[in-house]
């Protein structure tokens, strides 16, 4: 324990707020507004509008990695604080805005809340695994990395049109359910984030996303 305090002692080495002038934890920062303005829109129904803003929130943590892994001259308490950053936020972007998701399509009827709990646990317990034991040979997830969520959820919800609300809600949930299965797996799968082509694609896609959702918003 003694070791622990000094060597959290040594890492103390700037005020708080310092570390918001981090490009990267601004990145952080940014997602988690996207994040932020998807709830207020998932809550208000506004669907094209929250899944703008989810997609968002993952190019925002995407990028942030990119660009802390080519910056020069950041301390190990930056990396430590910024990673510290990442996992708070990916509690929220994608543990509990997807849940919420689920319950605000479904009308908020008790019967989605089973559904919703268990996203949220696979969520949490996927990232606390990864955060004490991060990758597997050091290139690979244990389980599906939890940004996929909303990469996928935010493709699904393309098809709402094709269905009534009834049946899309148990669509929801099936997806829901299967990726929460498949964040706690031992399934080992690469991580997307760390190639710049990756990042490339994902903001490809995000503006493929922005384009037609905004249109359907607008």
């Amino acid at each position: 324990m003694a070791t622990e305090n000094s060597e959290s002692q040594n890492l103390q080495s700037k005020p708080i707020l310092s570390y918001i002038w981090d490009i990267p934890n601004l990145c952080s920062l940014a997602g988690l507004g996207c994040t932020l303005l998807a709830i207020y829109f998932i809550i208000l129904e506004v669907y094209s509008a929250a899944m703008i803003g989810m997609i968002w929130a993952v190019a925002f943590d995407w990028a942030d990695g990119l660009i802390a892994r080519r910056m020069k001259g950041r301390t190990g308490a930056d990396g430590k604080f910024g990673g510290q950053l990442d996992l708070l936020i990916d509690i929220v972007s994608y543990g509990v805005t997807p849940a919420l998701l689920i319950l605000s399509y479904g009308k908020f009827d008790p019967v989605f809340l089973p559904v919703a709990f268990l996203m949220l646990v696979a969520g949490v317990i996927r990232l606390s695994y990864f955060s004490t034991f991060g990758l597997a040979g050091g290139s690979k997830y244990t389980g599906l990395a939890i940004d996929n969520n909303s990469i996928f959820l935010v493709f699904i919800f393309l098809f709402e049109g094709l269905f009534n609300a009834g049946t899309f809600s148990i669509i929801l949930c099936a997806c829901g359910l299967g990726l929460a299965a498949l964040n706690v797996s031992q399934i080992k799968t690469p991580k997307l984030s760390g190639n710049p082509i990756n990042v490339f694609i994902l903001a490809a896609y995000t503006l493929g996303i922005t384009i037609i959702y905004g249109w359907d918003f607008l």
